[in-house]
């Protein structure tokens, strides 16, 4: 890991959207999904990484965002803005649809390393955000949960929600992990780069070679 370049957020630059699977960029390096309710922050999340206030829409409102879209950070590197879920005032056949391809996008996307899933501290492990973690530990994909908007607690009611979040998810053991986040105040934004860091510096040679050394 000491040889691997930092990887630069800010660099991020829009890439394409696709509105399935078979639309998106070919399916090769490395790529890290956000996910989330429509109103769990999951856009200031992704633009204060990228110290880029313009990168992703904000909306006052939900579900606006229809597409996976994709931002490339290097030739072989992207974050993907996954469809926002929830309150979205859409058609319930347009919800199921948004699921159909939310579904198989984390399960055969081979380039997928991890899944980032907001969740707003206030409001958290909700129905489809348990839906989005069985889908995730299904595939074996690790997850990184942010509870966003800790700035909204005090310290020590951000850490109890944290606690108690963290006792749910014991059942999945290291695959899951959880941690505050707060886009305004910065709260959390250096672990969630180090884990970034790791899950993008994993190529498809590497798991190639885990493969053949595989008795």
């Amino acid at each position: 890991m000491d040889d691997i370049p930092a990887i630069i957020y800010r660099r991020a630059r829009f890439q394409q959207s696709a509105p399935s699977l078979r639309e998106c960029p070919d399916d090769v390096g490395a790529e890290v999904a956000f996910a989330g309710r429509s109103n769990a922050g999951k856009s200031s999340a992704i633009n204060r990484l990228t110290e880029n206030k313009k990168l992703c829409r904000t909306s006052k409102t939900p579900g606006r965002t229809q597409l996976i879209n994709f931002f490339s950070l290097s030739d072989t590197q992207r974050l993907v803005d996954l469809p926002g879920y929830g309150f979205a005032k859409v058609p319930p056949e347009v919800k199921k649809k948004w699921e159909r391809h939310l579904e198989q996008y984390l399960s055969e996307r081979r380039c997928l390393r991890g899944m980032v899933l907001m969740m707003d501290i206030r409001h958290p492990l909700q129905t489809f955000d348990l839906t989005m973690i069985e889908w995730a530990a299904q595939s074996e994909m690790p997850v990184r949960i942010l509870l966003t908007k800790a700035d909204k607690f005090s310290n020590g009611q951000a850490k109890n929600t944290l606690l108690k979040v963290r006792k749910h998810l014991q059942p999945y053991g290291a695959l899951v992990q959880a941690q505050l986040f707060s886009a305004l105040k910065g709260t959390g934004l250096e672990d969630l780069k180090e884990q970034l860091d790791l899950w993008l510096a994993a190529t498809d040679e590497d798991e190639e070679s885990e493969e053949g050394a595989a008795p």
